[in-house]
């Protein structure tokens, strides 16, 4: 207090009334939160009680992470509390979000033994907004269908329904599979096989083919080869044939073994198994196995 009868305090006073320091007090008057009451004859600050209640506001506010600029709103009347609040909620949301990918990439890093290139690339692809994880994928589909107006209605609404996003608490597992994916649905060779799937699919469905009627052969194909797997038959065999001939009648062989090549391929299987991890849905079957037993079976019969 000084000694005037006023009841105002000093910088020195008001700091062992709060317990804050007189460097924290001084830096925060600096700065226009806690301008002075008054000034001495000699220049010095003086504040009074409302400068108390005013001080602990401020740091209350800070304590919750506040910057200076909205803590100075706030005291001018500029926004309440609870809207400096809410907004505050959302910027340590997206925080909270960031650190989860941060505490996911280390964890794939050091699970990995991931060198240092592979460190920076894995950290800027699951860095990358939502918004620029959606256009990736969402760009490899409008790719692949470009123009293709008559391909299977279902296939495409399919693929994009797959334009997964990170969750906001991601596994190592899943930032793993995504930044494969990411480099997989970019890469060119890739997107030029998809691509010409979807050309196949667009030239069969002008044939006359049914919506849905790629997701019905897929699915006769698994079953006929599956069975064909149980009971053993390899795809050179003779009793290969009538398999074949129940799948395909008299459909071009030639022809669908170009397409299986181009729609069913390892890479192709790898692209849905990393979809169903970043999704967290589980390991969807790729049916690797049984598009093998086909591809081979018709190879056989085709002279290579």
């Amino acid at each position: 207090m000084t000694d005037d009868g006023t009841g105002l305090m000093t910088i020195g006073a008001l700091a062992r009334t709060t317990g804050l320091t007189v460097r924290t007090i001084r830096y925060w008057s600096d700065e226009g939160a806690l301008p002075p009451h008054a000034r001495s004859a000699g220049g010095y600050r003086l504040y009074d009680a409302a400068s108390v209640a005013r001080l602990e506001l401020i740091r209350t506010l800070r304590e919750l992470g506040l910057g200076l600029d909205a803590v100075r709103r706030v005291l001018a009347g500029e926004t309440t509390v609870a809207q400096v609040a809410a907004a505050h909620v959302s910027a340590l949301d997206a925080q909270i979000r960031s650190l989860r990918v941060t505490r996911a990439v280390l964890s794939t890093v050091a699970r990995r033994g991931s060198t240092a290139e592979e460190t920076t690339l894995m950290n800027r692809l699951a860095r990358l907004s939502a918004a620029e994880r959606r256009r990736i994928m969402e760009e490899f589909v409008d790719e692949m269908f470009h123009g293709l107006d008559t391909a299977d209605p279902e296939i495409r609404d399919r693929m994009r329904a797959h334009a997964v996003d990170l969750p906001d608490d991601p596994t190592p597992e899943q930032v793993d599979a995504w930044v494969e994916l990411a480099e997989l649905v970019q890469d060119p060779d890739f997107r030029a096989q998809m691509r010409q799937a979807a050309e196949f699919n667009a030239a069969d469905r002008g044939t006359g083919a049914s919506d849905g009627a790629s997701m019905w052969f897929a699915r006769r194909l698994v079953q006929l080869a599956g069975r064909a797997l149980e009971q053993g038959i390899a795809p050179r065999s003779p009793e290969a044939e009538p398999v074949l001939r129940d799948l395909l009648g008299d459909t071009d062989r030639a022809a669908v073994l170009v397409r299986l090549r181009a729609a069913f391929g390892d890479r192709v299987a790898r692209y849905r198994e990393l979809l169903a991890t970043v999704r967290g849905t589980g390991p969807l079957p790729a049916h690797r196995e049984e598009f093998g037993w086909v591809v081979a079976a018709l190879e056989a019969r085709a002279g290579g």
